[in-house]
């Protein structure tokens, strides 16, 4: 049944770590799982996690390596603390009732060594664990934080590219040109959001509540603002970042060059209300 849920795991996967996802059916075992990787290094050159059932109500979450993940690996030994601290900070905001092992070694200093590195979850006492709300559960508490885990210690980042100034013109277009800007890491947003929750830390609106399916909206804010940095710096996402509801995120942001602090915000909010 998990296999019948490929498209949905999918989008899910690829919203939550931001990456290019693979999914491809795994009927080797007993049981019909899920092979899972990123698309561009493929299941043999990288991490795969496998999503299978565990008992009768369960599901069962693996990641290891790939055969001829060499490069990979050492790409990953190479990680700099801030990443690898990311990175555990990713595997350590799964639920405390989701039992995580990575054989031989402690969930607070775990590390890719060699192509024999694996990490297990198993997911149990779910009532209905074939149902759509069940696997959304466990790829949003488990897969995905494993997963953007991985791509931290990879590397992956959007990489901004030149604009091409022989490229036509549109009306309405923004003019070509080289564009700098300060990278947000996608990871540290998604671990703000998993250990903050998604309700407002200024107004405490809660979008997803208020607008169900349609509240994918809240968004992250750096406390110390990312335009007055001189050099990139790693974000720590416990302290650094808060998450905003887009009306506060904006108001903030009226004053220039350093925008409101939370109090202040809240200050004024409190100033228009009486």
């Amino acid at each position: 049944m998990i296999a019948a849920k490929k498209e949905l795991i999918l989008r899910e996967l690829e919203a939550g770590t931001g990456a290019a996802i693979a999914v491809s059916v795994d009927n080797s075992g007993l049981r019909s799982g899920l092979r899972i990787w990123f698309a561009d290094l493929d299941d043999k050159h990288g991490p795969v996690a496998e999503l299978r059932p565990f008992g009768l109500k369960g599901h069962r979450v693996s990641l290891s390596f790939g055969n001829f993940s060499g490069e990979v690996i050492g790409q990953i030994r190479h990680a700099s603390p801030e990443d690898v601290q990311l990175a555990r900070a990713l595997v350590a905001s799964i639920r405390t009732d989701i039992e995580i092992e990575v054989p031989g070694q402690g969930l607070s200093e775990w590390h890719v060594a060699n192509g024999a590195f694996l990490m297990t979850a198993k997911i149990r006492e779910l009532e209905l664990p074939n149902e759509d709300a069940a696997i959304i559960s466990t790829c949003r508490e488990v897969i995905v934080p494993i997963m953007a885990a991985m791509a931290e210690l990879i590397g992956y980042d959007v990489i901004e590219v030149p604009v091409d100034d022989a490229a036509p013109a549109f009306e309405g277009a923004i003019s070509p040109s080289v564009v700098l800007r300060r990278e947000r890491n996608p990871r540290n947003r998604l671990l703000c959001i998993r250990i903050h929750g998604e309700k407002c830390a200024a107004c405490g609106l809660e979008p997803r509540l208020v607008y169900g399916n349609a509240g994918l909206i809240i968004e992250v804010h750096h406390l110390e603002p990312v335009s007055s940095l001189a050099k990139p710096k790693a974000y720590d996402p416990r302290t650094d970042l808060v998450p905003l509801c887009p009306n506060c995120h904006r108001a903030i942001h009226t004053r220039r060059p350093i925008p409101f602090n939370i109090d202040e915000i809240r200050e004024l909010m409190g100033g228009c209300n009486g």
